[in-house]
């Protein structure tokens, strides 16, 4: 069985939705163009056309053909990538995260003030903290690009560059 990799991303309905979808995307991407097998997927279940609710979107990653085709949520993410601070107050982001993982963390704060949040910071060998926003230009991507519109803006425009960025380095997943 193929090893695959896990990577959950954590953004706010409607207003993240494009750059969550960049995110996951951009990273399959790489994946795939290293010559690996990928997937990029939303969660449903998280209600993305609500207005700042927390969702999920996803990345898979391996050296060989990915046979969860129809498994709609990542069960042990390497990974977790915070597009939105916030999100780590309240929920456990690193849910089914095996010992060792990584986490991404869109934020101005130092990871100890993020560590203050995280109920199973155990599980973590590293959390890289990444001002995306500042980055950016604290550009808001428009709604454009949620479920249903066209996109007009392309990636990179908004925080999901910096982010990918940041996981590319902290992680080595992909070039």
């Amino acid at each position: 069985m193929a090893s695959v990799k896990q990577y959950t991303i954590w953004v706010r309905g409607v207003i993240q939705d494009k750059e969550g979808r960049d995110i996951s995307n951009g990273i399959a991407a790489a994946g795939l163009y290293e010559g690996k097998f990928t997937q990029a997927f939303d969660n449903y279940v998280d209600l993305p056309d609500r207005v700042n609710v927390p969702l999920r979107k996803y990345a898979r990653i391996s050296d060989e053909e990915i046979e969860e085709r129809y498994e709609y949520e990542n069960e042990h993410p390497e990974c977790v990538i915070i597009g939105d601070a916030t999100i780590v107050k309240g929920i456990n982001v690193l849910r089914g995260m095996p010992k060792g993982g990584t986490l991404v963390v869109n934020t101005d704060k130092t990871p100890e003030e993020i560590l203050k949040f995280i109920p199973n910071k155990d599980l973590l060998k590293q959390i890289v903290c990444v001002d995306a926003n500042k980055i950016c230009g604290n550009r808001t991507v428009d709604f454009s690009g949620s479920e249903g519109g066209i996109d007009t803006v392309g990636r990179g425009d908004g925080v999901a560059a910096p982010i990918l960025g940041a996981f590319v380095k902290a992680t080595g997943a992909v070039k």
